[in-house]
């Protein structure tokens, strides 16, 4: 078994949601060959420095992230696509501790390993178009452009999303204005 990290023993340690489930999909993760770290708050797991899973809690429901679970073959139909803007990750989703196999959790690690492994790549997904407020905007301010492609992929696309989706160019123009700041910063939305 590889060794637990210590923060993630701390959050354990808090009272919460789905503790149990967390508990019974870390002892699961931590006898494959996956070094532990807490990511965005949450138990994550990788290979040689590559994010494999992350368990989640919601409110209706605990889940096992696959950060490319769109490659891994699912026969037994346990992937759930969580999003209707996400490409890459998948969710097996469970409601109680009994829910979770280590089996059938052990197994999808064990292919989720293999992709990574494989060195398989996720087809990136396409940007939204930029509205035109935003074209405006990083034409008439190259700082802002410049630290707008300073940002991660991710980072960019979540805002230009952001932005588009407005339906009114006043709002739009608002929006802009509004993230303009934490764009210089360097942060995405959520950070």
């Amino acid at each position: 078994m590889k060794a637990a990290d210590p923060a993630i023993d701390a959050l354990l340690a808090k009272p919460g949601a789905w503790r149990v489930e967390t508990r019974k999909l870390r002892k699961i993760a931590l006898t494959r060959p996956l070094s532990e770290c807490m990511k965005w708050g949450k138990p994550c797991y990788a290979l040689d420095g590559a994010n494999i899973a992350l368990i989640q809690g919601f409110k209706d429901y605990c889940a096992l992230l696959f950060f490319k679970g769109s490659l891994i073959s699912d026969a037994q139909g346990l992937l759930v696509r969580h999003g209707d803007n996400v490409n890459a990750s998948r969710q097996m989703r469970f409601v109680a501790a009994a829910d979770i196999s280590a089996e059938i959790v052990g197994a999808y690690l064990d292919a989720a390993i293999a992709v990574e492994r494989s060195g398989q790549k996720a087809e990136a997904s396409k940007p939204p178009p930029a509205p035109p407020e935003w074209e405006a905007q990083i034409a008439a301010d190259p700082g802002l452009r410049a630290a707008f492609a300073k940002l991660t992929p991710g980072r960019r696309r979540v805002y230009l999303m952001h932005f588009a989706g407005a339906k009114q160019a006043a709002t739009r123009q608002t929006r802009i204005e509004r993230w303009r700041q934490q764009i210089l910063a360097g942060k995405g939305i959520d950070d």
